[in-house]
């Protein structure tokens, strides 16, 4: 299913900036501890999803992950940074292709998306597989959500070119939640720490709405006025709590899998 890309890195290594920042590798940092807690909560799926950030203090460069490796393999050091343009800047290996042509246009398109995780997690994989809007605003976690998603209803196979990440922008908007229908989700956010926080969150919103399905029964949305004030509610707190949940999956690794630092 994965497929490499292949690019010519070594005039681009020739004139390289400095990517020895400490900003830099706190960034790489915290996205491999994001690569360890997604294989542990089974967010991953093989060697094919992919998450990305913009350097710090190089919009026009991104982290992503090589291909060929499977997220609870993922240090710091092993994470890529490449230009728009798919030549590796940074890094041994190469990205997936498919990682590239989406997260390239992304972070091109939406400069507000500095990180853009995506995962063919099981339960809100399947959500987007079903018909009409994939959240039922019925379980309090989906409320964080509230507004905040899109779907992108043209599933064309495979994003193995630039017109595929462009058309996947285009549906994302000003969301930052994309069901991408049967293929699975993009979380588009400004911090690792928030991208992580609403990967997780909107995960377990899935997991408890498939559950509810599962039983037959009616599923019964929250009133809209109730549901945009509870949404409300949590956005005044999400940032503080997104860096607590970073945070505490870093201090969680750092005793049990310290690797990934490395």
């Amino acid at each position: 299913m994965a497929h490499s890309l292949k690019s010519s890195t070594e005039a681009a290594r020739s004139n390289r900036p400095n990517l020895s920042t400490d900003a830099i590798r706190s960034t790489k940092e915290d996205l491999a501890a994001c690569f360890r807690m997604a294989a542990r909560n089974g967010f991953e799926e093989g060697i094919c999803n992919h998450f990305s950030a913009v350097v710090p203090g190089h919009d026009d460069l991104f982290i992503v992950n090589p291909y060929g490796y499977a997220f609870r393999e993922l240090t710091a050091s092993k994470l890529l940074v490449c230009d728009f343009n798919g030549t590796v800047i940074d890094g041994d290996g190469e990205p997936e292709a498919t990682a590239f042509y989406i997260h390239a246009e992304i972070h091109r398109r939406l400069p507000r998306a500095k990180v853009a995780f995506h995962t063919h997690m099981p339960y809100a994989t399947a959500l987007s597989m079903t018909e009409g809007a994939p959240l039922i605003w019925a379980g309090q976690t989906a409320l964080k959500f509230y507004g905040r998603t899109a779907v992108d209803e043209n599933y064309n196979g495979l994003a193995l070119d630039h017109r595929e990440g462009a058309r996947i922008a285009a549906a994302a908007g000003d969301a930052d939640i994309v069901f991408l229908k049967h293929h699975g989700v993009l979380v588009l956010a400004s911090t690792i720490a928030d991208a992580w926080d609403d990967l997780y969150y909107l995960e377990r919103a899935a997991e408890v709405q498939v559950l509810a399905m599962s039983t037959g029964r009616e599923v019964l949305p929250v009133a809209p006025q109730i549901a945009e004030a509870a949404y409300r509610q949590m956005r005044e707190g999400d940032p503080e709590s997104a860096r607590a949940h970073l945070a505490a999956i870093r201090r969680q690794l750092d005793a049990e899998e310290p690797q990934y630092r490395h």
